[in-house]
């Protein structure tokens, strides 16, 4: 199990489109991916789990793996958060 501490910089956050994009990377991976924001952990292939952290701009969250793919789950996932989804 491995986890890291990412900041989110997009402008409307990990909300609508930017979550749907990180659940269909998320959900790519063979590994358990957790999304944790302050004393809460939701899983990172549940939309509605990642909706309900209510994740806005400037916030950081750690993402959590654990898993034969975990490295690759997180560096991936870190990757789409920090290139801002696209946008």
């Amino acid at each position: 199990m491995i986890s890291r501490n990412v900041t989110i910089r997009n402008n409307v956050g990990l909300h609508a489109r930017p979550a749907t994009f990180f659940i269909q990377k998320a959900n790519s991976f063979q590994s358990s991916i957790w999304v944790e924001k302050e004393d809460r952990r939701v899983n990172a292939k549940s939309l509605l789990g990642v909706l309900s952290l209510g994740i806005t701009k400037g916030m950081t969250i750690t993402l959590i793996a654990d898993g034969n793919d975990e490295n690759d789950a997180l560096d991936g996932l870190c990757e789409l958060i920090d290139t801002g989804f696209g946008e």
